[in-house]
């Protein structure tokens, strides 16, 4: 199919036909493209008699694709969760329709110009900017106005429900004074070592599990690849670079590398001139050349007050942060040296180098050398690559490819499209890898660019479909899971019987783990940590009337027997914002309840016929 397409695409048929669909779409949007491929299309569902047609799925279909929220080759399972929203909002618009609901054309206009994405720079409605914003998306002005009515008109149906359910008074207390209950109980962990029997796994065992469980052995649809891999790094290991060049490229290093600076600072104005500022400062640096020491002359001469104590030392210092006179005149320095008397705004300096952020010559000889040899190797790549562009294209194979260009030839394990590790994870490649014209006609994918350096080209070598893999394959995992559950079903046993033996009043050898006065969050004075599955318990079991309440709970391969002991009411006002938002968190979870109801009522009460 793709080489019919190359063999057509410079036809003037195809050049016709792709004009019309580019003037269709900048003018119209998504619906006219869809429609002109999907003229006459059937129904695809009816709700209660009104048809959903394959051209909306279509339409929603590419809108999701355009948005660059789904890949491409999810497209297939975009369109099975689009016809399932697409029911949902026409049940939805059914039944707002009964209710009597309505938005008017004003309505709508004032949400329109008001929306800050179809408003210019001065916060103005533009009409260019709302039909290029619609076109781009994938409406024309009309269906975007019938989108936005329904969807303000689903709003009202939600929020009403919203606002129909609410929390009283009495049930915020309670629920305040769950929020802040403590309770107090000891565990026991059982491990599987506490099991003195054998675990017996049958035939039927495995064979039961297995049949319950297909899911969890299913393979996903995987290939095996050959790919190329051109890298700019391969080039630049030939390339020969001499001592003369590193050195050179280390002296660019040097004066443009951040620096340590020190400085002595005169200040003129009010309480001397600039002339006689000048003068200090020249004692100071005469003074310096018979060889008094930078540190001391900072310290008696510089009106820097926040740096004349401590050696006049700025710190380490970059380009584009100080004066112009200062920064060139720091970075005409090398260590140790001391410049002229330099003029800035806010003084005259006498500026010290002190010390270079970059390491020794010897030490970036090695990042030199390569940074030096990829800059010569740049011209190498691009050419390298616009051949692999133009010899991928028309190959047949990419084994010759690999030989023209001296690349290797590389070979894949069996991946998925998440299953995958090293230069097969990387964005890009996979998705590459399940293209139609990869996968299903054996072309070598287009030139995919790993990043600067890097380019790759691959080709599917095998394709299997998922399935579901046989028991004789998986028959060792299935086993452990088996015994896995055998054994935690014995432990649950094991943890009945103490319990059954403490109620008794007997006292079996137990190391509990004490947790008092412990909060929902699992925060207790010793600071002990609690295992998550231990504090739900704990919190789930009834309160106890005498002595103690028992529980249990998986925790890793064991199970935890709880012993909840005291149940501590929770002050309403211990922490107003915990409150607060368990409160709030309520009310969107009864108010989210509630619209799943009524669609679950809608859905259920409904003639969804799938044509």
């Amino acid at each position: 199919m793709l080489q019919q397409i190359r063999d057509r695409s410079q036809s003037w048929i195809a050049k016709i036909i792709v004009g019309a669909v580019v003037v269709a779409l900048a003018l119209f949007g998504i619906e006219s493209v869809v429609g002109l491929f999907t003229s006459g299309a059937d129904d695809v569902v009816e709700v209660n008699g009104e048809p959903i047609t394959r051209q909306q799925i279509e339409m929603e279909v590419q809108r999701g694709i355009r948005s660059g929220q789904v890949p491409p080759e999810q497209e297939r399972q975009l369109r099975n969760q689009v016809t399932e929203q697409l029911v949902t909002l026409e049940l939805l618009d059914q039944y707002i329709a009964k209710g009597g609901m309505h938005v008017s054309d004003q309505q709508l206009d004032q949400v329109i110009v008001n929306r800050r994405e179809f408003q210019d720079q001065n916060g103005d409605f533009s009409t260019e900017l709302f039909r290029n914003r619609l076109a781009s998306a994938g409406y024309t002005p009309l269906s975007f106005r019938q989108q936005l009515k329904n969807d303000l008109m689903r709003q009202q149906l939600q929020q009403g429900l919203t606002n129909s359910d609410f929390l009283l008074n009495s049930e915020r207390h309670r629920l305040a004074e769950l929020q802040n209950q403590t309770r107090s109980f000891r565990y026991h962990v059982l491990e599987p070592q506490d099991i003195d029997a054998e675990i017996d796994i049958t035939d039927a065992d495995i064979q039961s599990y297995y049949d319950a469980h297909q899911p969890e052995f299913r393979r996903p649809e995987e290939v095996r690849l050959n790919y190329v891999i051109l890298d700019q790094a391969d080039l630049a290991d030939s390339i020969d670079i001499d001592d003369q060049a590193l050195r050179k490229a280390y002296a660019g290093r040097q004066r443009n590398a951040e620096r340590r600076v020190s400085h002595i600072m005169i200040t003129y104005g009010d309480q001397r001139s600039e002339q006689e500022a000048r003068q200090r400062l020249e004692k100071a640096r005469e003074r310096l050349q018979q060889g008094d020491d930078f540190a001391d002359l900072a310290a008696e001469y510089s009106d820097d007050e926040t740096t004349a104590d401590d050696q006049g030392d700025l710190g380490f210092i970059s380009r584009g942060f100080f004066d112009e006179a200062f920064e060139e005149a720091a970075y005409s320095l090398k260590p140790g040296q001391v410049s002229d008397i330099v003029e800035t705004n806010n003084g005259l300096h006498l500026i010290k180098v002190t010390e270079l952020d970059l390491p020794p010559f010897e030490e970036m000889r090695d990042t030199l050398r390569q940074e030096l040899a990829l800059e010569q190797a740049g011209d190498r790549f691009n050419e390298q690559a616009q051949r692999l562009i133009d010899e991928s294209f028309a190959a047949d194979d990419l084994a010759s490819v690999a030989e023209d260009l001296g690349l290797e030839l590389q070979h894949s394990d069996w991946v998925s499209r998440e299953g995958t590790e090293g230069v097969l994870a990387e964005p890009g490649v996979m998705a590459a890898a399940f293209e139609p014209d990869v996968l299903n006609e054996g072309y070598n994918s287009e030139v995919i660019e790993l990043d600067e350096q890097r380019r790759m080209v691959l080709r599917v070598a095998e394709h299997r479909e998922a399935t579901t893999l046989p028991l004789s394959e998986v028959r060792a995992q299935v086993r452990e899971q088996v015994k896995a559950n055998k054994r935690r079903d014995a432990l649950r046993d094991r943890a009945k019987e103490l319990a059954a033996a403490l109620k008794n009043g007997r006292k079996p050898e137990l190391e509990w783990q004490e947790a008092d006065q412990v909060s929902r969050q699992g925060t207790q004075e010793a600071g002990t940590d609690i295992p998550e599955p231990v504090l739900d318990m704990a919190f789930k079991l009834p309160k106890p009337e005498e002595g103690s309440v028992y529980g249990q709970a998986a925790v890793g391969e064991g199970v935890a027997l709880i012993a909840l002991t005291d149940v501590t009411t929770g002050d309403q006002a211990a922490d107003s914002q915990i409150n607060a938002f368990a409160s709030q968190l309520t009310e969107r979870l009864r108010a989210q309840a509630a619209v799943e109801g009524l669609l679950e009522t809608l859905r259920a009460e409904a003639d969804i016929e799938r044509l």
